[in-house]
């Protein structure tokens, strides 16, 4: 079966960009602003479509407010400023370590613009930090609301409440450990799902929990948001992974076929797929239109808890308890490569944003970067480990925290990369 595996076309932009790398301006409307800087426009290049990629109508995606023009216009300026990575340039590292967590680290999630952590507990906490000098802040009373002029340009900051800056903030809700947590794209509001069958929606305004979806019977693993917001997957201990959309309480698709429990589950980044990995030692690949499963993955000798897409949407990267991580090709499902060297059950995968090294965080403690470029222009009888070739050939980075099994890896937009886990004393 065909997976349209090419990227939505991208939308085009013509907004004006201060300078300034915090304050935005939309386009001039001749109205009044506190704030005037130097203007660059951005606009966006007309993209040439991909024969890969979906109709644009394949699923209906919610449409693009000016905030979101924004935001893709300052994701598009930072981007330009990446670092290259490669064998020669390998990314800085960041690494967040988590002291005295003795409500034990469950999961860990980092925002796309990496300006956000949200760290759950086996205490049923939920906690979410600044990473940058923004504080975090709530909405002010709305008594307070009332006398804000709304035609201003800097309406969003007159509406945060300065006296509730603070560097964290704590979201209560959950009566089980918090097995994972995703932000939105627009970094509005932030799912979490937990072994209490919840998945919960909370606003990243108010801190408060909006929504509780209840569907799974039993512990819900992975929650993830989807690249263009609306939609959401959960995966669970009742052997199925589940599409929502905010708006809704009910799932739009269950996807059923897993031998045992789905670990973790990822969205294609053309939201048309997601992808599953299971305890049955295998990876599912389904069409959120039809509900079908388009391709089964099987090569792993234990249970699949981290899927990442490279950024081009053609490859799909699979790892967990048995160590190794397998690079499939979506168009064949077939697999492009076998990478070994961590030694232990390995936890997160991210892509840099080229998609030219790939970082792996591991229960081993170890930060490990593989060469992508290498792997897809090697010969495919190099690619796969044989007695000659014990897969280490593409590992160009290892980093070893001091007893911290890393529990989460991020490139930001720059490509600098970010990663964190709870520290272990023996």
């Amino acid at each position: 079966m065909k997976v349209f595996y090419g990227l939505l076309k991208e939308p085009e932009i013509n907004v004006q960009l201060e300078d300034d790398d915090e304050d935005v301006a939309v386009p001039d409307d001749g109205k009044s602003s506190k704030k005037r800087k130097s203007k660059k426009d951005i606009q966006m290049k007309k993209p040439k479509s991909d024969p890969n990629a979906p109709p644009t109508t394949r699923i209906p995606l919610p449409e693009m407010k000016d905030s979101d023009k924004l935001e893709r216009a300052r994701y598009l300026r930072e981007v330009s400023k990446k670092v290259s990575l490669g064998a020669d340039s390998l990314p800085s590292i960041l690494f967040y370590t988590f002291m005295n967590s003795f409500h034990g680290l469950t999961s860990l999630d980092i925002c796309e613009d990496a300006s956000m952590l949200a760290a759950g507990f086996s205490d049923s906490l939920l906690r979410v930090w600044s990473l940058n000098t923004s504080k975090l802040r709530t909405i002010k009373h709305p008594e307070d609301l009332n006398v804000i002029d709304k035609e201003m340009d800097d309406v969003l900051e007159q509406i945060m409440d300065e006296s509730s800056a603070s560097d964290s903030k704590q979201l209560l809700g959950h009566s089980g450990p918090v097995y994972s947590a995703s932000f939105s794209p627009d970094k509005s509001h932030l799912i979490s799902s937990s072994e209490d069958g919840t998945v919960r929606l909370w606003s990243l305004h108010t801190w408060t929990n909006l929504v509780s979806y209840k569907g799974h019977m039993f512990p819900v693993w992975d929650v993830k948001y989807g690249p263009h917001g609306h939609y959401f997957a959960s995966a669970g201990y009742d052997r199925t992974a589940r599409l929502w959309s905010v708006d809704h309480h009910q799932p739009l698709r269950i996807f059923a076929g897993h031998y045992s429990d789905v670990d973790c589950v990822n969205f294609h980044p053309n939201s048309n797929y997601i992808a599953t990995g299971s305890t049955d030692r295998t990876i599912r690949l389904w069409d959120v239109v039809s509900g079908n499963c388009v391709r089964t993955m099987t090569g792993h000798k234990g249970a699949v808890h981290t899927l990442a897409f490279s950024p081009n949407g053609r490859y799909l990267v699979s790892a967990g308890v048995d160590a190794s991580i397998i690079i499939w090709d979506l168009s064949s499902g077939d697999v492009v490569c076998k990478l070994l060297g961590h030694t232990d059950a390995v936890y997160s995968l991210a892509f840099s944003q080229e998609g030219s090294v790939l970082a792996s965080g591991s229960r081993d403690s170890y930060v490990k970067i593989w060469d992508i470029n290498k792997v897809l222009t090697s010969q495919p009888a190099d690619r796969l480990p044989s007695d000659t070739n014990d897969g280490r050939t593409y590992e160009i980075g290892s980093y070893s925290t001091k007893s911290t099994p890393v529990l989460c890896v991020h490139f930001n937009r720059r490509n600098l990369l970010l990663a964190g886990g709870s520290f272990v004393s023996h």
